[in-house]
């Protein structure tokens, strides 16, 4: 008699399956409300946004720098795979880096707390810029080209000076209720566009 393949591997699998979704979903609520609240924000409210106990958060994640540098990761990661698929569907590849520049906004909220939340991990945090950058630069030179080769942009825009430029527009952001990075960065962006004869 046959068990249709659900012998004790595949149950290992389906197990190991469910946590790595289980901890995806935590990472995305952690950002979120990160994003919404700075890195201080409780634990329970993530705990709440994520559908879990306190207790299921500290399994994952023993410390605050622990969920700051995992949010912190993930982010880099969900940012790097949103440029690609955001040129492919995007109505013009313009639009494509405007809705990937929102994107690195939000992670740049996250990224102003992550010193603070590392406290002298020197070592960490500079490996930590590095994946920043080895992930993230690629990605906007990519969509930059693409914005360049269909005329909506000049071809001479370099991703490391916009996303350093990006970077700078949001410092602050997060002490000052008044301050609208997000609108300077948008303005940033509709600024790159070629004027029309």
């Amino acid at each position: 008699m046959t068990d249709g393949g659900k012998g004790p591997g595949s149950s290992a699998q389906s197990k190991r399956k469910d946590a790595r979704r289980n901890q995806q979903t935590l990472l995305d609520a952690a950002a979120a409300v990160f994003v919404a609240s700075g890195v201080d924000a409780p634990v329970r409210d993530i705990a709440a946004k994520a559908g879990v106990g306190v207790g299921t958060i500290y399994r994952h994640f023993p410390t605050r720098a622990d969920l700051v540098i995992a949010v912190y990761r993930h982010q880099v990661d969900a940012c790097a795979e949103a440029g690609p698929a955001l040129l492919a569907a995007g109505p013009t590849p313009h639009a494509a880096l405007a809705r990937w520049v929102d994107l690195f906004v939000d992670f740049l909220v996250t990224k102003h707390g992550l010193a603070a939340a590392m406290q002298g991990d020197a070592a960490g945090f500079e490996k930590l810029h590095a994946y920043f950058l080895d992930r993230l630069l690629p990605v906007c030179a990519q969509l930059l080209d693409a914005a360049a080769a269909s005329g909506e942009i000049q071809s001479d825009l370099d991703a490391y000076h916009l996303m350093r430029g990006i970077g700078n527009l949001c410092i602050g952001a997060e002490n000052d209720p008044q301050y609208e990075a997000r609108r300077l960065v948008a303005l940033l962006v509709a600024g790159l566009r070629q004027p029309r004869l």
